[in-house]
């Protein structure tokens, strides 16, 4: 599984209002997501903010996460050959840090410390950001 450099075409997540989305996938990170999802079934995203790789998004089977009200749904990303959409949850703790924030969704080569279903495969997820453009921000009501 090649890594992304970072800077490949990135797709778009679900979109938001006037069509603007808050999270978009790179390449690497579809063609990753299309294998996990053949080998595990249903998957979601879950990005806690905390130190170490709890700042890296975690994949894991659609549901294994417990999620609740210390936490924000920020996309239910479609993913060409994936059959549902991939929920991307984050603490509400760093939405209300990053909620100005574009993120695309990237994979690189190494193994992270958590237990992100990547993590086999020797390549791990991560976030890459910029802040939404002004435009943006007043589509996604912020």
């Amino acid at each position: 599984m090649g890594g992304g450099d970072g800077w490949e075409p990135a797709a778009p997540g679900t979109a938001g209002p006037e069509g603007v989305a808050r999270i978009a996938l790179t390449a690497a990170a579809t063609e990753l997501l299309r294998l996990l999802r053949e080998q595990h079934g249903p998957l979601m995203f879950h990005q806690s903010g905390g130190c170490c790789d709890g700042s890296a998004p975690m994949c894991y089977p659609a549901g294994e996460f417990r999620t609740g009200s210390s936490d924000a749904l920020l996309a239910r990303l479609d993913v060409e050959g994936v059959r549902e959409p991939v929920d991307f949850w984050m603490s509400a703790d760093q939405f209300a840090r990053w909620q100005h924030t574009h993120l695309t969704v990237d994979v690189v080569p190494g193994r992270g410390s958590g237990f992100s279903l990547e993590a086999p495969e020797g390549v791990r997820f991560l976030i890459r950001s910029r802040l939404l453009t002004e435009e943006e921000r007043a589509a996604l009501g912020g």
